[in-house]
């Protein structure tokens, strides 16, 4: 929670008369024009950052100056949360308004995202984007930064999956994700496990070689084919595990813009001025409105990429720089939405797309982000911490600055709320599990919407909260599922990229764990029938809910699962023959 709250602006409640007007459908005459001109809309997403690392939400060590004061001029949510404790659902859910397992963006196996850009799973053609619909309303669309939803299906131009069929107008960025194999870490999200894969069957085929010569040698056998065919395929793999982090580097680190490939593979060092200039670009081309902008940083994930002028600048290391740095970048866009005239015509919304990374280290080095009280983070499908995202509306003049909301919300909110803002219709013919946060900013409704909010971890159902208002209100938290942490006690999966979902590194609950988070938002002291005498109506309640919900779920084909989810060449972006994938044709001066 924020250590104070400013008072409201000067004339800010005149305009939240506007805006009660436009919610219940009013023009009051003196500001009819106000109320007839929809807002501009700018989303900006923070890609791995931690609830913790922001001064707004507590930090008193990491400076973000520029955050912080959105957050004073805005309202502050303080129980936000996302759909999915990694990336490719949780932003799936984002842009639809549903949870991830209707959409298919979800697997069975141990495939949490996206893989590869040239997997030919994705966001289904049929989901409705917020995107699509403001367009359809006359806005101008644009996403500049990070996808990570899908790119091709069958061929390596169809882009079936690409933002400009999702509803984007425009798309400068990184149709795959930032990781740190961009940059040859050590840390390594698939490289280094794909080169201990491959060496290993080297020495599989090696061993299986030499036995096949010995064998011949010694007339065992016939004939030197089968000792010389395992010898080749060795001396294959040995070359693929040499050349993969290349291969990496080439087929998912890349820029494309709209639908050409323009940077492969990525330059790092200019990624920020490049991404900030479009910004800019955009907003200038676009001032006369309405238009919606989402922003999505690849900052604060790994590698952690970051302009000289911040390195060495923080308390807390390469990963405090990237934070800065970012905090930075939202100065500039709002000083840009200052300068052009539209901040009072604009609703931006900042937020992040789950919970920091606990298990990005390297020795005593953390490069992931700090998650405040909530225990856990990035992976873990229902413990607070990779969950619990921040969450600010600003909107001068409309929204009251100041306001602290601490009401149960989520990611999916935003598409019933920019949608019905834009002019636009929440769709009929499908379950939308967002509501319109309209009535919590504007302060006219007191409770959130959401009685109840699910916590999946792929297609698993991990966690879920219920809001009780009745008797005495309490929001519950209950855990069938939680993982075991290395070593144990932990707080994370030390050792692994993210804690897993099902299976031997998994523990399930029979009775599950019950927590009052509005006591315990820490999640540290489990309830028992024994201590709280409502624990049995408490599941009971919540187990009705989710069996309500698992019926309301239809059968999707699964975006995530082994079969779309590997490494077609013939899906391969490339900006030359492939495998000569090398070109920039980005602006050396930007």
């Amino acid at each position: 929670a924020r250590a104070s709250v400013s008072r409201p602006r000067a004339g800010a409640s005149s305009c939240l008369a506007v805006a009660l007007g436009l919610w219940l459908g009013g023009t009051p005459s003196a500001c009819r024009d106000v109320a007839d001109s929809r807002p501009n809309i700018l989303l900006m997403m923070a890609d791995d950052l931690g609830i913790g690392d922001l001064g707004c939400y507590g930090n008193k060590t990491l400076r973000t100056p520029n955050i912080d004061r959105l957050a004073e001029d805005g309202v502050v949510l303080t129980q936000h949360i996302a759909a999915a404790s990694v990336c490719t659902p949780s932003r799936a859910a984002f842009l639809t308004g549903r949870y991830p397992i209707r959409s298919g963006m979800v697997s069975s196996n141990a495939f949490r995202v996206l893989q590869w850009t040239a997997a030919a799973g994705g966001l289904p053609t049929n989901e409705i984007t917020f995107a699509k619909i403001l367009r359809d309303q006359g806005y101008a669309t644009g996403l500049i930064g990070k996808w990570h939803l899908g790119l091709n299906c069958e061929s390596p131009r169809d882009h079936c999956h690409h933002p400009q069929a999702h509803g984007f107008d425009s798309f400068l960025g990184m149709p795959f994700s930032m990781m740190a194999d961009c940059a040859r870490w050590e840390l390594s999200e698939k490289r280094a496990g794909l080169e201990r894969s491959l060496g290993l069957w080297v020495q599989v085929l090696a061993v299986g070689s030499l036995t096949l010569a010995a064998a011949r040698l010694t007339r065992l056998t016939s004939s030197w084919l089968p000792a010389l065919g395992a010898a080749l395929a060795a001396a294959v793999l040995l070359t693929a595990a040499r050349f993969v982090g290349h291969l990496i580097l080439h087929a998912d680190c890349f820029l494309m813009r709209n639908h050409t490939v323009t940077q492969q593979p990525l330059d790092l060092d200019r990624a920020t001025p490049l991404l900030l200039h479009e910004v800019s670009s955009f907003l200038q081309r676009n001032k006369h409105g309405p238009f919606l902008l989402f922003v999505s940083f690849l900052h604060v994930h790994v590698p952690l990429v970051t302009t000289k002028g911040f390195l060495g600048r923080s308390r807390h290391g390469l990963y405090g720089d990237n934070v800065e740095e970012m905090d930075w970048m939202v100065g500039h866009i709002l000083d840009t939405l200052d300068q052009e005239g539209l901040a009072d015509r604009t609703l931006v919304h900042f937020t992040s797309d789950h919970g920091g990374c606990l298990e990005s280290r390297l020795g005593t080095n953390q490069y992931g982000g700090w998650n405040g009280v909530y225990k856990g983070g990035k992976g873990m499908g229902g413990w607070e911490g990779g969950i619990r995202v921040p969450g600010i509306f600003r909107w001068p003049g409309v929204l009251p600055a100041g306001r602290v909301i601490q009401e149960p919300t989520s990611l999916m909110d935003v598409f019933p709320t920019v949608v019905q803002l834009g002019g636009g219709q929440v769709p009929q013919d499908r379950v939308i599990d967002g509501r319109d946060l309209l009535p919590l900013l504007l302060g006219t409704a007191q409770h959130s919407d959401h009685e109840f909010l699910l916590h999946y971890c792929q297609r698993f159902l991990h966690a879920a909260r219920w809001q009780q208002r009745d008797q005495d209100p309490t929001l519950w938290k209950v855990h069938f599922m939680t993982p075991i942490f290395q070593p144990e006690g932990a707080g994370a999966c030390y050792g692994k990229v993210v804690c897993p979902c099902i299976g031997e590194g998994v523990v399930q609950h029979d009775p599950p764990l019950l927590f009052d988070l509005s006591r315990d938002p820490s999640e540290s002291h489990v309830l028992t029938p024994d201590s709280e005498p409502r624990f049995h109506q408490v599941v009971g309640r919540v187990r009705q809910a989710v069996e309500e919900h698992q019926r309301s779920l239809g059968t999707v084909r699964q975006q995530l699962g082994t079969l779309n989810n590997l490494w077609r060449p013939w899906l391969q972006p490339c900006c030359g023959p492939f495998p000569l994938c090398w070109c920039d044709t980005e602006d050396q001066g930007q």
